[in-house]
């Protein structure tokens, strides 16, 4: 197998990359708010019913701001990702053999072994590569033919890489 293609110094593509790497790590962000703002609000509705449930209210109406802020910590973090790294547009590529995914943005170029790949995930846009629990880098999908495409998905399968979304 031997996939090469071209990425355009499209200043959207940089911000639609950090987006996805950064929705994976902070998507525990979201879970924990929300359960802080559940038990926030379930226990600020509980203690309207008791004689101490001023004292308690305040801690569960901190827990549900705490949560609602913690939610919107991922979206707010995506946000700044993709308006700070618009500038950073340049072209680049993508070289995928049997052993290695090579990719060049600029001037600046680097790889990664199929060897020390652990997973692969599926998104709507990208193949997200890890190595170990975090992720590398991605692939985008859109870029790439359709064959290129599909050898690639049979590539990574073979392998036993490819989470489904």
């Amino acid at each position: 197998m031997h996939i090469r293609f071209d990425i355009p110094a499209d200043p959207a593509y940089p911000g639609r990359v950090a987006a996805a790497l950064s929705s994976v790590r902070l998507r525990k962000f979201s879970y924990v708010g929300a359960v802080l703002a559940a038990v926030g609000a379930i226990g600020f509705a509980v203690s309207r019913g008791f004689a101490w449930g001023d004292q308690i209210s305040s801690l569960c109406m901190a827990m549900v701001v705490g949560g609602l802020l913690s939610m919107l910590y991922s979206p707010w973090v995506r946000w700044r990702a993709r308006r700070r790294s618009s500038r950073y547009a340049v072209e680049g590529a993508y070289d995928i053999t049997d052993d290695n995914i090579m990719m060049r943005s600029g001037s600046e170029s680097g790889g990664i072994a199929w060897d020390g790949v652990t997973q692969v995930r599926d998104t709507a846009e990208f193949w997200i590569v890890y190595v170990g629990r975090m992720p590398a880098t991605v692939i985008p999908r859109r870029l790439m033919s359709a064959e290129d495409a599909e050898t690639l998905r049979a590539h990574m399968a073979e392998r036993g890489l490819l989470q489904l979304r």
